[in-house]
């Protein structure tokens, strides 16, 4: 394998597995549906998790991924 063709496949495979990382993990995922739904809710306690599944059908799909990714744990 040429050294081109090599960095090519590792950056493709880095990419997939930020892309896969941010995905499963709610803080990322979540992020903007936070701050649309749930900016004034302090974290601990569970209370940021319960606020986006009050707000589940109007979560992003990435959003909702992660939460059930989290629920599987």
């Amino acid at each position: 394998m040429s050294k081109l063709n090599f960095a090519a496949f590792v950056v493709v495979v880095a990419i997939s597995g930020a892309a896969s990382a941010q995905s499963s993990d709610p803080r990322g995922a979540c992020k903007a549906d936070y701050d649309k739904f749930c900016a004034g809710i302090a974290p601990g306690g569970g209370k940021v998790i319960a606020c986006l599944d009050a707000k589940r059908d109007q979560l992003s799909a990435s959003c909702k991924t992660a939460l059930d990714g989290r629920k599987k744990k």
